[in-house]
């Protein structure tokens, strides 16, 4: 296990407001996402939105003056982490809303606890705590009760979207193990930026590869890229940066808890703007996913 720098822990506030962006934020770009891929390719949008985010945060760090701390192994696992995490976690969800909707895509994502824990409980021989079983099969609960509910799965081609999904949730998950032995840049704007810029041309490339229409670009809507700027500042710049933040300071498990209320606010976003279906059951559902969250936070840190 590689040595990290040493730093100063951050204070509880910053903490606090890293998790409302994750939780809040992220749970509203499955929306904007599901909007913007309505008039410009899933990769070729998701590739732009990050190319641009990096280099709005490679441009503000030069400003502030904050040092390129950076060797060829900070750099190869910085990006490793944007492959994972963006190009193939990213990438393949926003691909994948082109079969399920935006609130259906937020809870199978709800899935990642379950998924990271046991990846490491594989990788890393880690024992699983009765409480911590308790908190994600109660999670589990939500997302049957959700995924079972004929109002919501209306789209015959959604195993498509499902399955991709899936697989975006062990890259995501193993990712989250990786970034807290790997050796990776310091400064959470440096390292967010590597990730972005090589994640980002990969998917540009991917959008190629698989022949991605662009030739309809300039007839986008100015609503679509309102949603994508949303997408460059707020889900990219602001979230993403607290995400790596959190995943230094915060372990691997508890930072993958964004995934059971990012689902709330997808479903009331996608139920309020795109008429997405939302129904009792769902309600329901969502209070067992909320209990989740509170056994898992509330677990002893030793433990999982």
């Amino acid at each position: 296990m590689v040595e990290k720098n040493i730093e100063v822990q951050p204070s509880k506030a910053m903490i606090i407001l890293a998790f409302v962006a994750i939780y809040l934020i992220w749970g509203s770009t499955y929306f904007f996402n599901k909007v913007v891929i309505q008039e410009i390719p899933p990769y070729a949008s998701a590739g732009i939105r990050f190319v641009l985010a990096s280099i709005i945060i490679f441009t503000g760090a030069k400003l502030m003056k904050i040092p390129f701390d950076i060797n060829f192994e900070k750099f190869k696992n910085a990006s490793i982490l944007g492959v994972l995490f963006l190009t193939l976690g990213n990438g393949g969800v926003v691909w994948a809303l082109q079969f399920v909707d935006s609130g259906f895509a937020a809870l199978l994502i709800s899935a990642q606890p379950l998924v990271l824990i046991i990846l490491m409980w594989v990788l890393d021989r880690k024992k699983i705590a009765p409480r911590t079983i308790f908190g994600v099969g109660l999670g589990m609960l939500g997302i049957y009760l959700l995924t079972s509910d004929t109002e919501i799965v209306h789209n015959g081609d959604y195993y498509i979207g499902v399955a991709v999904i899936f697989f975006c949730l062990v890259c995501w998950g193993y990712g989250s193990i990786f970034a807290t032995k790997a050796e990776i840049p310091s400064n959470q704007f440096v390292n967010s930026g590597v990730q972005m810029v090589v994640g980002g041309l990969l998917m540009l490339l991917i959008s190629l590869a698989i022949g991605e229409d662009w030739t309809k670009m300039d007839q986008v809507s100015m609503q679509v890229w309102w949603g994508l700027i949303y997408l460059i500042f707020f889900g990219s710049i602001i979230a993403y940066t607290s995400f790596n933040f959190l995943l230094k300071f915060i372990s691997p498990e508890k930072v993958s808890t964004n995934t059971y209320v990012n689902p709330i606010v997808a479903m009331f976003l996608g139920w309020f703007y795109l008429s997405e279906p939302i129904t009792t059951r769902s309600i329901i559902a969502a209070v067992i996913l909320l209990a989740g969250v509170f056994v898992i936070n509330t677990r002893k840190t030793s433990k999982l």
